[in-house]
């Protein structure tokens, strides 16, 4: 949202805008999560990588390469839960904000 609106962070704050967006759209699929009434196999994992990415993100600029693992887990455990998709693909959108991870065969 953030980037695509082409705002800055707020005048006295460094923070970079990518972590914003990551730290609202993790908050907002924990929050759905916490309320989803149904139990499935892998929501622990879910909540797990999400606690993770909310400390990762508390502590300024996440390592790309650790977001996109923790995306795949959380997307792997919730992936099919239906009424969770908007807020999981939020979620994949700010991880996207922080590009693509160094490629080893890239040179």
């Amino acid at each position: 949202m953030l980037r695509s609106l082409g705002q800055r962070p707020v005048t006295g704050s460094d923070e970079d805008p990518r972590v914003a967006e990551l730290r609202t759209a993790v908050s907002r699929l924990r929050r759905e999560l916490a309320t989803h009434p149904a139990e499935f196999p892998d929501r622990g994992i879910a909540e797990d990588e999400l606690a993770a990415l909310a400390a990762m993100v508390a502590g300024g600029v996440p390592e790309t390469p650790r977001l996109r693992r923790s995306l795949l887990r959380i997307a792997g455990s919730i992936g099919s839960v239906s009424a969770l998709a908007t807020r999981l693909a939020d979620v994949r959108n700010a991880v996207d904000l922080f590009g693509e991870p160094p490629s080893e065969n890239r040179r």
